[in-house]
């Protein structure tokens, strides 16, 4: 397995800070399991956190130390091996700690329709700022053209799917913002799994869908 999208800085930053949102740390907690180079990454900005903390005086440039930051966090990692699944689970299973969170694996879910095979399942979590759910988009179809009114994480658990010139595999994490509208495609062959976090409605450009979004609830 090969990752090619990874966290933001600013996404590993504040995990490690602990200031994120419960959905957003359950989507950066779940890519963690998957991407040994985040690993690397998050133990490099908790390091680096420690070493600001400790040698940042009171009339420091906030600014410059932030950038510095950025620096040490965009330098390469070296690769680490590939661990062994642990517990029994198949390798292209749920990883924790979403599997937790669903008291379950991919087998034993249940899916509530969204129509034209599509499929959803909300996860509840304490914060009020995000919506997390588990989406499974038939193989081959694409998921309605949409726009953003904040932030989405979407991170790839089985298949694939197209984005522009992108393809997010399992692991791969695609971070939008409200300048993007797109519709991905799931690639053929398999249907694509993601977990989904957002905090704010998607905006459809269809009417149809926009008439029924507030009971699908997405």
């Amino acid at each position: 397995m090969t990752i090619r999208h990874h966290l933001s800085d600013d996404l590993l930053v504040s995990y490690a800070a602990g200031s994120l949102a419960e959905g957003w740390s359950l989507a950066v907690a779940t890519h963690l399991a998957l991407c040994p180079e985040c690993r690397k990454r998050l133990t490099l900005a908790e390091d680096i956190g420690g070493e600001l903390l400790d040698a940042t005086e009171a009339s420091e440039d906030v600014t410059s130390s932030w950038e510095a930051v950025r620096r040490r966090l965009a330098e390469p990692v070296a690769a680490e091996a590939p661990r062994v699944a642990s517990g029994g689970r198949r390798e292209g299973g749920l990883p924790e700690p979403l599997r937790s969170y669903l008291g379950g694996d991919i087998d034993t879910l249940r899916w509530r329709s969204l129509g034209r095979g599509a499929y959803q399942i909300r996860i509840p979590t304490a914060d009020s700022e995000t919506q997390v759910r588990l989406l499974r988009i038939p193989a081959g179809k694409p998921v309605p053209e949409h726009g953003h009114g904040g932030r989405e994480l979407t991170l790839v658990l089985t298949g694939s799917f197209a984005d522009g010139d992108d393809l997010f595999a399992r692991g791969d994490i695609e971070d939008a913002d409200a300048s993007l509208t797109h519709q991905p495609i799931a690639t053929p062959g398999e249907d694509c799994i993601c977990l989904a976090v957002t905090d704010a409605p998607l905006r459809f450009r269809s009417w149809i869908v926009r008439a029924i979004q507030p009971i699908l609830g997405i």
